[in-house]
């Protein structure tokens, strides 16, 4: 028996890493492949019931796996984002959500005939899109930077926010089911919500002093923070039962929204559980699906889902985008995607059994309406969502932008220059300091790691269609190149070599990209030519002066970067490049002073210490930006 389960245990990590992969490699969200592989495996073959091989557990599993996925949700949900995002999305995650929450509970009433309080239960889930979802959608779909940043803050905003939702219908239902007087009722609805919120801002507080003021080493953030959820989570369900999914997700809004916790370190924890939970929970889920009750509804699923397409999503971006600068194609594309996701399954899963037990009607009925519209959503939106952009003319025709992975002197000095000729940048690094320094320049910048799961979710690459890996790290280099080559292309996608490769020593590729700069240019010598005066200049070629003229003028103190033609299209220089450019171009390249200004410059500024420049040389290949 215990071989068995142990079979089925590899069995559903196997699947879900291979669903993972394939959904990477395809450019579609791994819910369609998740989704799909737990039924086959679950209702259809028989393998797998989840059920019998967790039994009693089935039930915490998946409500602390919730409980995990919300804390994650409403770490990332800031006050200062929502006040200073633009009308047209404070309207999309507030007042035009009671749209989309009112027609789908309207729809699940009139037509698969929920009794009120399921059908409201139901369209409060169904207001969350979901950022796991969009993100992977919108790097295959490309629509315009408005676009993109409308879809991707509102999935970020209202996965949380859907969530509190249905947790307080949740709770308002139980408490009314309990019979009793109406005061009684409405205090124990009151004691869930002041019980959540007490504990979640309790557990929260104490944990941002102790991360604040290192009261553990950096090694135990994850294990701390994780520690804390959990124990935020049955704390509060021990004091008012069901109250811990609300008690998380304040106590993740509480610390995103303190100062001086350092969030970005304790998000890194859902690099890997996260992902695994993620993973593991849509296969049970949908494993447990009953395909008796999914024929039982037939048509009607259908029938929502089609409600939910083309009434709710549409009347909710006409409301939202009133008033507003976006062109009809924009605000028509805005109306078509809207995915759902993993906190939709969850949180219906989760409240689909409870309510079950308590002998709510049609409680049964949560579970297979979310899974046709999580399906219908998705593979409706990724089929479809890239042709309507390329028709409506909202999506961006091969974007020249740069994302520059590295934020170290060198990369900001190139991404300067790169903003002064009207080319989108965004530089992503792992050390703050760089990042700091980056968005002090008044450089767009991700903090975090790039080939990281946070970043495939929160990493904006709207009006990004290049790859520039300039760090110090040669793998992390070759690894950033072999992930977004899956996006931009091998042909737009270039890293820079840290250093000329010594006889004996093999050499690292370039993850299928292309070497950047030619062959001498290396980061160790760029670095130091830039630490010793050297700077990235603009220079016109013209009729009178070109090419040849601007190599013969500045020989080996010059080493060109990029050419930009006159409709601004921008070329970068790599060991093959046969585009010379021509009258009306220009090239930006590394110049080194003039060996005849070095002394008068000397002599004003007095000469260069070694400690002034040593910080910005590497010296060694390895060291990671």
């Amino acid at each position: 028996m215990s071989e068995h389960i142990i079979v089925l245990l590899a069995g559903i990590a196997v699947i879900g890493g291979a669903c993972q992969w394939l959904a990477w490699r395809m450019r579609l969200p791994a819910i369609l492949f998740l989704l799909i592989s737990g039924i086959l495996v679950g209702p259809v073959i028989g393998w797998l019931d989840p059920d019998a091989l967790l039994g009693d557990l089935l039930f915490p599993f998946v409500s602390l796996a919730v409980s995990v996925i919300l804390f994650e949700g409403s770490l990332t949900l800031k006050f200062s984002e929502i006040a200073g995002l633009e009308k047209v999305v404070r309207r999309f995650v507030t007042t035009g959500m009671l749209f989309t929450w009112t027609i789908t509970a309207f729809a699940a009433w009139w037509l698969a005939e929920f009794p009120p309080g399921i059908a409201i239960l139901f369209g409060a889930v169904m207001v969350v899109t979901g950022p796991t979802v969009i993100q992977p959608m919108l790097r295959t779909v490309r629509p315009t930077a408005k676009v993109a940043s409308i879809l991707r803050w509102e999935g970020i905003i209202i996965d949380p926010i859907g969530a509190l939702l249905a947790v307080l219908v949740y709770e308002f239902l139980v408490s009314t089911s309990a019979g009793g007087a109406v005061v009684e009722t409405f205090m124990t609805f009151f004691k869930l919500i002041a019980s959540g919120m007490l504990v979640g801002i309790a557990v929260g507080y104490f944990l941002g002093e102790a991360l604040r003021r290192d009261w553990f080493p950096h090694y135990l953030f994850n294990v701390a923070t994780l520690a804390s959820v959990m124990g935020a989570f049955a704390l509060s369900n021990a004091l008012a039962m069901e109250s811990g999914l609300l008690a998380v997700t304040v106590m993740g809004i509480y610390l995103a929204n303190r100062k001086g916790v350092p969030v970005e370190e304790i998000l890194a924890f859902k690099e890997s559980l996260s992902l695994l939970l993620i993973t593991a929970l849509f296969i049970l889920l949908a494993a447990r699906l009953d395909l008796g009750l999914l024929q039982e509804l037939g048509w009607v699923a259908v029938q929502v889902f089609l409600v939910m397409q083309f009434v709710a999503r549409p009347i909710k971006v006409l409301f939202a985008t009133k008033g507003s600068t976006l062109n009809w194609r924009e605000r028509a594309l805005l109306g078509w995607i809207a995915p759902r996701g993993i906190v939709a399954a969850a949180v219906v899963a989760l409240f689909s059994i409870q309510l079950e037990q308590q002998g709510f009607e049609k409680a049964e009925m949560l579970v297979p309406l979310t899974f046709v519209v999580i399906i219908g959503t998705v593979v409706l939106q990724s089929l479809t969502a890239g042709p309507l952009a390329r028709a409506l003319k909202v999506a961006e025709p091969g974007s020249g932008g740069f994302l520059i992975v590295g934020a170290n002197p060198l990369a900001r000095a190139i991404a300067q220059a790169l903003s002064q000729q009207d080319v989108s940048v965004r530089l992503t690094d792992t050390l703050w300091d760089n990042v700091s320094r980056a968005r002090m320049a008044g450089l767009k910048t991700y903090y975090g790691n790039p080939l990281s799961e946070h970043a495939e979710v929160y990493l904006d690459t709207s009006g990004l269609g290049r790859v520039l890996a300039l760090t110090a790290d040669e793998h992390l280099n070759e690894l950033a190149c072999t992930r977004f080559r899956a996006y931009f292309g091998p042909k737009r996608t270039y890293a820079l070599r840290v250093s000329q490769v010594e006889k004996g020593r093999k050499s690292v590729s370039t993850g299928g990209g292309q070497w950047a700069f030619g062959e001498k240019a290396t980061f160790v010598d760029l670095s130091r030519r830039l630490a010793r005066g050297g700077e990235i200049r603009q220079t016109n070629i013209s009729e009178t002066f070109g090419f040849e003229q601007f190599c013969e003028k500045y020989g080996d103190r010059a080493t060109p970067l990029f050419a930009l033609d006159p409709k601004g299209k921008i070329e970068v220089f790599i060991d093959e490049n046969t585009v010379v450019p021509k009258a009306g171009w220009v090239v930006l390249a590394m110049i080194d002073p003039d060996p005849a200004e070095i002394p008068k410059r000397a002599a004003k500024t007095g000469p260069a210490k070694t400690a002034d420049i040593k910080p910005d040389l590497p010296d060694a290949p390895a060291t990671a930006t």
